[in-house]
């Protein structure tokens, strides 16, 4: 029984250990009242608020996976346009809806800070970043959240900041 325990509490240090070595994200919300449009379809604007910002803390959490080991990085966002927009629904039983028009592409302003292990800045700067053909992909947009156009056009940005050698690699 006690080498068991011993085995389990072994494991879950050791998978402490490797996540703590994994690149880091910490992500700043800069008024998000005041964003273009972060505006609900048929929830709360509260409750749609807090997923959404949980949905991008995920978001930029998987993209941090991908740098190298100790990493900091460091984001604040500044504004977000959400994918499409918010028109009233006009019966009496729905709330608003989201339409997803190509016209209605989407958009947002942040600014970053890469750290190497050593607490070094190699990579800082703003970025205004927009999908504007984010309906013209070969195949609907995937991800893992809700926010699916927006994390596709986060992902091509990060995948593009790693192919030009703005962030390193793992």
């Amino acid at each position: 029984m006690k080498l068991m325990i011993s085995a389990i509490l072994l494991a879950g240090a050791m998978l402490t250990q490797v996540q703590a070595q994994a690149g880091e994200v910490k992500v700043t919300w800069q008024e998000p009242e005041k964003f273009t449009d972060i505006r609900p379809g048929n929830e709360s604007k509260s409750g749609f608020q807090e997923r959404m910002i949980k949905d991008f803390d995920q978001i930029f959490a998987d993209l941090a996976k991908k740098l190298p080991d100790a990493y900091q990085w460091e984001v604040t966002v500044t504004d977000l346009d959400l994918a499409g927009d918010v028109r009233p629904f006009y019966r009496n039983t729905v709330g608003d809806i989201r339409v997803i028009k190509d016209l209605f592409w989407p958009r947002m302003t942040l600014t970053f800070d890469l750290k190497d292990e050593k607490g070094k800045s190699i990579a800082a700067g703003t970025e205004n970043i927009k999908d504007m053909n984010f309906l013209m992909r070969s195949g609907l947009a995937t991800g893992n959240s809700s926010f699916r156009y927006e994390e596709q056009m986060l992902r091509d940005w990060f995948a593009k900041q790693q192919r030009e050698k703005v962030f390193p690699s793992r």
